[in-house]
């Protein structure tokens, strides 16, 4: 009889403790991340929204947009207009010594002048191989402007736009609020070669991967005028970087505009209807991460939105 009733407390014991565990990783369960959550991963970049011509778009709500990465739809979990507390912009601006400026230097002084308070500007000039930083990020535009020099012409020539923008975007990474860089050349990789240069790849991942936004301004350079094929290549170079990062490009055909009033009047339009948009996807299965493409799209009538091409995507 003593032996059942030991039999009996020891099976009651072990009873109690595993209904007190099974009651613990219920409770503990009950606060845990739902399936998946613990995989997903917040993205932010910087977006575009126009009217026709560069025109003001009308207000636009978080619920008026809608994001597909890699062809499935992506949560937004936050759209902040990039105005007012969220002003703040570092705007690199990167020009081809070898480009005639002429006339066109009191435009750009203009542009610069007029920038917003919550704009810091740096000025930069590509020469042979190397990037000379004329203007270090600054709100003084008055400053900034009286600095932004004539440019050197033909002889100095950059060989590589691309390699003098990759180091440009190593100078804005660390910086916050929007990074923008505004390109002004012809696109010409004359130390790589137009048709498939590594280098404007090596800018527009750089680019994603950091969310910095380039625009591109086509400004003929050099000494001698190259054959119409070559320049299509450099532009349509031009063209993929500026897209690929969520940028715009401006150009006149494959001359130099007359001015470039026009053109910056637009690109100030352009950042003034920016937002920061955040959305939520699941992080990349590869230890590197990935690239995933983006789209940004709206319902809303004479409205179009313009961001990069493609997000990266962090692994596990």
């Amino acid at each position: 009889m003593t032996s059942y009733m030991t039999k009996l407390r020891l099976l009651s014991g072990s009873l109690f403790l595993a209904l007190l565990a099974l009651a613990f990783f219920a409770a503990h369960s009950a606060f845990a991340e739902p399936d998946g959550a613990a995989s997903s991963v917040p993205i932010t970049t910087v977006v575009t929204v126009l009217g026709p011509k560069f025109t003001a778009p009308p207000p636009l709500g978080k619920d008026d947009v809608i994001v597909h990465l890699k062809d499935q739809r992506a949560d937004i979990t936050a759209w902040d207009s990039a105005q007012g507390e969220h002003g703040q912009l570092q705007l690199a601006i990167l020009i081809d010594d070898g480009v005639n400026l002429g006339p066109r230097l009191s435009d750009l002084r203009h542009f610069i002048q007029t920038l917003p308070n919550s704009t810091s500007v740096g000025v930069f000039y590509a020469s042979n191989g190397a990037t000379l930083s004329v203007v270090p990020f600054t709100t003084d535009h008055e400053g900034a402007a009286a600095k932004t020099r004539i440019t050197l012409g033909p002889g100095s020539t950059s060989t590589s736009i691309y390699l003098s923008t990759i180091d440009v975007m190593k100078k804005l990474e660390p910086l916050s609020g929007r990074r923008e860089i505004l390109l002004i050349g012809d696109g010409h990789d004359r130390l790589r070669g137009d048709l498939q240069s590594p280098d404007v790849d090596r800018v527009i991942s750089s680019a994603q991967k950091t969310g910095i936004v380039i625009h591109t301004l086509y400004s003929s350079a050099g000494g001698r005028r190259r054959n119409s094929f070559r320049s299509n290549l450099a532009q349509g170079n031009l063209l993929k970087v500026s897209s690929g990062s969520g940028g715009q490009s401006f150009f006149q055909g494959l001359d130099t505009p007359i001015s470039f009033t026009p053109f910056l009047d637009q690109l100030d339009m352009v950042l003034h209807n920016q937002y920061f948009l955040t959305f939520a996807t699941e992080r990349s299965t590869k230890k590197h991460g990935e690239f995933r493409n983006l789209k940004v799209t709206t319902e809303q009538r004479d409205t179009s939105i313009t961001v990069q091409s493609q997000a990266f995507v962090p692994g596990l």
